[in-house]
């Protein structure tokens, strides 16, 4: 039987964060990784979108992984328990149940730049005076390299067709207003698919 939950007036402060803490049904998956330090302590760590913590079991899987490759050799693709050639085959129920999608519809290929590479290679499609790109400034160095590249190689000068927007100053983030300001700004002369 499913209960609501209590409904509870939102407090700043650490007492009530800590207070929740201990109310999260998932909480002790906090002690499924590795937490770095800072002066002695262990960091209040909010970077997932590149390099998340890392797991304590990342280690097992990756030994088990080298042993695999030691043992079998090209054959590790195939037989075992952890046949690499399979693994896009067990992803998939827990890629479909993360982004809501069916299970043919979801595959785990590549890595982020090479991904990046197929999304820009589909939808980039200069043309006239349509071939310039916003990004923003001090991008991570593969994605801006993958920009410069595909700039390359449509014969175009990343120097005079990429676009960086950067926060104001004293700022950490983008405001929507500012991005909408300069696609206006670049106007005729933005690419699009």
């Amino acid at each position: 039987m499913e209960t609501t939950p209590k409904a509870f007036i939102f407090q700043e402060g650490l007492a009530f964060a800590q207070a929740l803490d201990k109310q999260d049904p998932l909480r002790s998956f906090r002690e499924r990784y590795y937490f770095p330090q800072v002066h002695g302590q262990p960091a209040l760590y909010f970077c997932g979108n590149s390099l998340g913590l890392q797991p304590k079991s990342t280690s097992e899987y990756l030994q088990r992984a080298l042993d695999s490759w030691a043992t079998k050799a090209v054959d590790g693709h195939f037989y075992g328990e952890d046949a690499w050639y399979h693994i896009r085959q067990l992803s998939k129920p827990a890629l479909a149940a993360l982004t809501g999608a069916e299970e043919h519809e979801v595959v785990a290929m590549n890595n982020l730049t090479s991904n990046l590479h197929l999304l820009m290679v589909s939808f980039y499609r200069p043309s006239g005076k349509r071939v310039k790109i916003i990004t923003e400034a001090g991008a991570f160095p593969s994605d801006y390299y993958v920009l410069e590249t595909q700039l390359r190689y449509h014969g175009l000068d990343p120097d005079a067709c990429l676009v960086e927007l950067q926060p104001r100053e004293g700022e950490q983030t983008l405001r929507t207003e500012d991005i909408e300001a300069k696609i206006r700004e670049v106007g005729d002369e933005l690419a699009w698919s």
